[in-house]
């Protein structure tokens, strides 16, 4: 059933995508993964072809000059196995290995490490059979796979026929003329070289499949309305995104300091070190003075020298600005504990008005 037909019309947030992100859960294809594990593999398998080969003959001449001796299979005989077996298998293991944490990075952007995936739950072990065949044949997500591994498997046997097509007379030639080595040699050739071509493949397919697994999985994230307004509620109780929230709007508020400073009715100051810019507005329901604008050192000059220029009286009071400094932000009211103080600056500013204006 389609997203919408469920009623969930809203993309998904990045508050969501995140979430699923810790969850473990990211848009991704193993196919990718696994044909680059496949494709450089192979390719290391071709350039050290010859050197592999060298070690398993050394390692079989060893093991045989070992057999006459009374106890083979003594401590340098598995010592000697396991230098070879490392020889070997190391570099296979170590490309293998990057060319799967690069398909995973390059899906993911970035590492991504979870737990929840892999914590054992008793809901994963019973078996439903119901759910499994709904999911890979019932949907449209499942058909499209079956058809991806039915189509990737006759690519296979297609590629493969082509290529034994076009090389078996020299094979058969070759072993008519009694060389059993370049015959052998002409098999493995073709051999590598459709596996090769087969990776190649499988890379260019995984490429369009991640973007088909993308948009299954936004669709399957996509959300109500009303998930998006209790969303919005949880994001407001999270503290980590209240103080997200709120560095945002300091740095936009900070961002226009002159603006919020000839906006402001009072500008406590320091004198030298801090400045705060107060504006208190009855009509826009503010219970008290709000925090318009603030600064340290320099950005403190700054506002003074605005304020100065546009006739907003400056307040010395050392306590009080660095309180305001440092325990309130841009944007939040005053608390109730500096009301008092603040009451008689915003008093004596009235009355300093009054006489001004009386002198006039």
């Amino acid at each position: 059933m389609a997203a919408e037909d469920e009623g969930r019309t809203e993309e998904p947030s990045e508050y969501k995508l995140e979430k699923e992100r810790k969850e473990g859960r990211v848009a991704k294809t193993q196919e990718l993964a696994g044909s680059l594990v496949l494709l450089f593999t192979v390719l290391l398998l071709f350039i050290l072809g010859k050197r592999i080969f060298n070690n398993c003959a050394e390692i079989m001449i060893f093991c045989f000059n070992q057999a006459h001796e009374k106890d083979p299979v003594n401590g340098n005989l598995w010592e000697a196995f396991l230098n070879f077996f490392l020889r070997i298998i190391l570099p296979m293991g170590v490309v293998s290995f990057i060319a799967a944490l690069a398909g995973n990075i390059i899906q993911t952007r970035g590492f991504l490490f979870s737990w929840k995936p892999i914590e054992p739950k008793f809901s994963k072990i019973l078996p439903k059979f119901g759910e499994y065949f709904r999911r890979t044949i019932g949907s449209l997500q499942g058909l499209f796979n079956i058809a991806k591994s039915l189509g990737k498997v006759a690519l296979i046997v297609f590629i493969a026929y082509l290529l034994i097509r076009r090389n078996m007379w020299d094979i058969v030639e070759t072993i008519s003329t009694g060389s059993i080595i370049s015959a052998l040699r002409k098999v493995a050739m073709t051999g590598a070289e459709l596996i090769i071509i087969v990776s190649v493949l499988f890379v260019a397919i995984a490429i369009p499949d991640y973007f088909v697994q993308r948009h299954e999985f936004m669709e399957s994230l996509k959300m109500t309305k009303q998930e998006v307004k209790e969303e919005f509620k949880e994001m407001e109780g999270d503290p980590q995104m209240k103080a997200q929230l709120r560095a945002m709007q300091q740095r936009i508020l900070s961002q226009n300091i002159p603006k919020a400073v000839k906006e402001s009715n009072v500008v406590i100051t320091n004198p030298t070190h801090f400045s705060v810019a107060l504006k208190y507005d009855e009509e826009a329901g503010n219970n008290a003075p709000v925090v318009n604008a603030k600064g340290m050192d320099n950005e403190a000059l700054l506002i003074r020298r605005i304020a100065t220029e546009n006739d907003i009286p400056l307040v010395e009071n050392k306590p009080l600005a660095r309180d305001l400094y440092q325990n309130i932000d841009v944007g939040e009211e005053v608390p109730p504990v500096y009301w008092k103080t603040i009451a008689l600056i915003y008093s004596q500013l009235a009355q300093d008005e009054k006489t001004d204006f009386r002198k006039k």
